[in-house]
């Protein structure tokens, strides 16, 4: 199933379409650790499937939906049965920022499951029907349905996630109402200065809490620390930097606000999982 690995990348390839592919998988294949840039949504159709991403195992059973964020590592063991393995072109959905708040519902590996939602299950294993039949369809928008399904699926997990948040923050609509607010002002504020020193006092101003609610608050509704999250938008931006061939490591890592390159370095792999000297060098290649 894989067909272009590069060290542990793998390059995703799309055949005839472009930005989606759908694997309808039975093969009893071993598949090593590898990373890609792609979503990825898993669902075994029979028997039970085991995907280990960041060293966590996890095991869909049939109809059970996994949800693999891009840039994880993650591998598979050799389990027989069928399963449909799907991936995305991250960054139509990355990339956009009217969808940045549903995209940190999948931060991190989510597996819908007989303890999650029984309305989110049934849309789930619904999403995956949905996104095989349209697969196989002739449209020339089949692409784009199944990029809405994508995106409802997507929704109701941030929108689950929400709910959770407000039983654990015990807070009502208009507060929940409120964080929304005030971290969503939050949030534009870090994307229009993460390339500039950003302290907690300064987000905390920003939001009107004093330094201590703000930080606890922020990742009780995020699901990550301010930090996380800043760290995460400065890689976000030296990605777009380094597909620029004539600008120096040194310079991308300045420009995306890192103080230092081995402070670059150092979270850059954490996240990406590969140095930006080497995903630098996988970008050049996928060029050839």
């Amino acid at each position: 199933m894989i067909k272009n690995l590069s060290g542990d990348y793998e390059t995703v390839e799309y055949d005839a379409r472009k930005y989606v592919m759908l694997y309808d998988n039975t093969d009893y294949e071993a598949y090593p650790v590898h990373w890609h840039s792609a979503l990825e949504i898993i669902m075994p159709t029979q028997n039970d499937y085991i995907v280990n991403v960041g060293g966590v195992d996890y095991q869909p059973h049939e109809n059970e939906v996994l949800i693999i964020p891009s840039g994880e590592l993650h591998c598979m063991p050799a389990v027989r049965g069928r399963r449909y393995i799907f991936q995305c072109d991250n960054a139509i959905l990355g990339e956009l920022p009217a969808l940045e708040a549903l995209m940190r519902g999948v931060s991190s590996p989510l597996l819908i499951d007989e303890n999650s939602d029984n309305e989110l299950q049934v849309l789930a294993k619904k999403t995956m029907l949905d996104i095989a039949a349209l697969y196989t369809s002739k449209s020339e928008l089949a692409d784009v349905r199944i990029y809405m399904c994508v995106l409802t699926l997507l929704t109701a997990v941030r929108e689950d996630q929400l709910r959770r948040s407000q039983s654990n923050m015990e807070c009502d609509d208009d507060k929940l109402n409120e964080y929304s607010e005030k971290f969503g002002t939050v949030l534009k504020y870090i994307d229009n200065n993460y390339m500039y020193d950003i302290t907690l006092d300064e987000l905390a101003d920003v939001a009107g809490y004093s330094k201590y609610h703000f930080s606890r608050i922020f990742k009780q509704y995020n699901s990550m620390s301010y930090i996380q999250y800043i760290n995460a938008r400065r890689t976000k931006a030296a990605e777009q930097l380094l597909f620029e061939p004539d600008i120096p490591i040194t310079e991308v890592a300045m420009r995306s606000g890192f103080k230092s390159l081995t402070t670059f370095n150092r979270i850059f792999k954490d996240i990406k999982h590969c140095t930006p000297t080497d995903f630098k060098k996988l970008l050049e290649k996928r060029t050839l």
